[in-house]
């Protein structure tokens, strides 16, 4: 018989910031999304930039948050996600992270031949994930490109 919920934990370097009993979990795998429901099969997955939603097993407990890289171990009764940074949706300044999106798209844009092209392209990312997440997490129309 499958459990009736799975036990959420993401961690980051600095901390523990969630253990919670869930019964669904979306990902952001380095490839595409992940839906993880109890009793799945065991995977370790590395994680790409992008939004971790779950649902929590009360059934009205939900959140968001915007994972940038790391991995997930997933068990049949747990996911583990370690990630490199993890920020819950109301956390998020989203001033701060319109301001590294100016920034990145001005370096892109400048044209200089030094730039490390890969570098600035992943900070363009991890703004773009929190300014998605924290606009959707407040009810802010999403821009989309």
């Amino acid at each position: 018989m499958l459990p009736d919920s799975i036990e959420l934990i993401i961690v980051t370097p600095e901390k523990q910031l969630l253990r919670e009993s869930v019964v669904e979990v979306v990902l952001p795998g380095a490839s595409g999304q992940l839906g993880i429901l109890p009793g799945h099969a065991p995977l370790i997955t590395e994680l790409g930039i992008g939004e971790l939603n779950y649902r929590g097993a009360n059934g009205n407990d939900s959140g968001v948050m915007a994972i940038i890289q790391g991995f997930a171990e997933v068990l049949g009764d747990r996911v583990t996600v370690l990630a490199e940074t993890a920020e819950r949706a109301a956390e998020i300044d989203l001033a701060r992270a319109e301001a590294a999106k100016a920034r990145a798209e001005q370096r892109l844009s400048a044209g200089d031949p030094n730039i490390d092209f890969d570098r600035v392209s992943i900070s363009l990312q991890r703004a773009l994930i929190r300014i998605q997440v924290a606009r959707k997490y407040r009810g802010a129309p999403v821009e989309t490109h």
